[in-house]
């Protein structure tokens, strides 16, 4: 099985999209050949079965260039491979499409998103198959959707486990009393950008600090857009409001291939993201052993209720104090390997292009 993969950036070093460098290194261990086709192209070490092309974006080209190089690449790349995938961008199915149709070649699309616009739409009526995370992860209705589960290494987390200890773990295991000084560690990651609500997080903090808890909160995550620089000014300053400089620490963005190391640096991993799909990053912080709050209604059928709650800081508040008093739970990262596999992922995908 040889297949053409179209992405938005291929970089090991990114934040955001640096998984995407794995998920590529797991299609060329089970097929054949896999040419890659990223809008931009960074810092990548690949399988020799694997060729990399780039649009041109970290060049600085221009939209229309690297259009003009997106065809080309078609042209010389499509007569070679038996099937495409499309990785969460809908317009590359729509711009491809005459090609695709030319040279006979099926096409899939991942996607995990709640919206739905235009181009989803005429994507939808062009590709053979969607592969998505689960019913929330893809809203239009498609007799063409394949529900996959996420794609996490779960090894890369379950490698690292040195994740520190909370109270509630040194109490279970002998090691301290229940007057423990070790500070409860809350994290979190993604962008920094209001659909994250990380507003929620500081009003919380507010009432665990009044409440006495013992805490510290570390955010990952850096500006995906220039407009996001104001949402971050208003987080500052609402920091610095309720005097919490001292709980609260933005620690920027961290390389993909580095954000187990993040993880394993927390007990509690918090998420109010209103992308109302699956989040990744909250898989991910299952897979490292951490435990997990999130509001996203996403996971309301699959957690236990003390990891979801409603996006009010008192309830956050009472829902963080009382995982403070568990210790780890396995049945988390067990989930997210037996449903969210990065290998099995990929093998399903394959399967159904074959």
């Amino acid at each position: 099985m040889k297949i053409l993969i179209i992405t938005q950036k291929l970089d090991i070093n990114d934040d955001i999209l640096g998984f995407f460098h794995h998920w590529i290194e797991e299609f060329a261990k089970q097929a054949e050949k896999i040419v890659v086709i990223a809008q931009s192209v960074g810092e990548h070490h690949l399988p020799r079965n694997v060729e990399i092309f780039s649009l041109g974006k970290e060049k600085g080209y221009s939209k229309i260039r690297q259009l003009f190089n997106f065809y080309r690449l078609l042209f010389k790349n499509l007569p070679k491979i038996n099937a495409v995938f499309v990785h969460m961008i809908p317009l590359w199915v729509v711009l491809g499409w005459p090609l695709y149709k030319i040279y006979r070649k099926k096409v899939y699309l991942w996607y995990v998103h709640k919206s739905v616009n235009l181009m989803l739409k005429l994507a939808e009526k062009i590709i053979d198959k969607i592969f998505t995370a689960s019913k929330e992860s893809f809203r239009l209705p498609s007799k063409k959707v394949a529900i996959t589960g996420h794609g996490i290494d779960t090894e890369k987390f379950k490698s690292q486990n040195s994740r520190p200890t909370s109270p509630a773990d040194e109490v279970a295991g002998g090691r301290a009393n229940l007057k423990s000084n070790r500070k409860f560690r809350i994290i979190t990651a993604g962008r920094i950008a209001p659909v994250k609500n990380y507003e929620i997080l500081i009003k919380t903090a507010e009432i665990l600090k009044n409440r006495g808890f013992d805490f510290e909160i570390k955010i990952a995550g850096g500006l995906a857009m220039e407009r996001d620089n104001v949402y971050f000014e208003k987080l500052k300053n609402l920091i610095k409001e309720k005097n919490l400089e001292d709980k609260i620490i933005f620690v920027g963005s961290i390389p993909h291939q580095n954000i187990a190391e993040f993880y394993q640096g927390g007990n509690l991993f918090v998420n109010f993201s209103d992308t109302g799909s699956i989040d990744k990053a909250v898989l991910e912080a299952m897979a490292a052993g951490l435990l997990v709050l999130t509001s996203n209604e996403a996971f309301k059928n699959i957690l236990a209720d003390k990891y979801f709650t409603d996006k009010n800081p008192k309830e956050v508040a009472e829902k963080i104090i009382s995982l403070s008093k568990f210790g780890s739970d396995p049945s988390l990262s067990d989930y997210v390997i037996k449903n969210h596999g990065l290998e099995p992922l990929v093998k399903k995908i394959i399967n159904l292009v074959k």
